[in-house]
């Protein structure tokens, strides 16, 4: 068939370059979205971690729950940075029975790199409170 009569939808040319930045665009985004959401898991990580760690810190028979508080921060700070250790709460609860201490934090879910939703995430961490009796 020449080629005067094949019609302006037959031609070809010149389509990969434009599959290739359509195809490129949306698989740098698939795998910017997976990164977002691997590093807000870490985020949620590392802060149930360090609710953990000041909360058996503020246990212990000879501390008291600021220093669990200030523990907390810390490993926050340490790990993520200072931002996401604004909101720290200490209290004494009876959990399942027997005296405890619960620690709450609530920090930023990041949903576009380091910004995000100030006061999403919300997690809780309990200890059973030592003493020397």
């Amino acid at each position: 068939m020449p080629e005067e009569k094949r019609g302006l939808g037959a031609d070809e040319r010149g389509s990969a370059p434009v599959e290739f930045v359509l195809v490129g665009a949306l698989l740098t985004v698939l795998t910017l979205a997976i990164l977002q959401f691997g590093f807000a898991i870490y985020v949620r990580n590392v802060v149930h971690d360090a609710a953990v760690e000041g909360a058996y810190h503020a246990a212990l028979a000879d501390t008291s729950a600021a220093e669990g508080a200030d523990r907390t921060r810390e490993v926050i700070e340490r790990a993520i940075g200072a931002g996401y250790a604004a909101d720290v709460r200490m209290a004494e609860d009876a959990t399942a029975g027997y005296p405890a201490v619960r620690v709450t934090v609530t920090a930023t879910l990041p949903l576009a790199g380091l910004f995000g939703l100030p006061g999403a995430l919300e997690v809780q961490a309990h200890a059973p409170i030592e003493s020397f009796d």
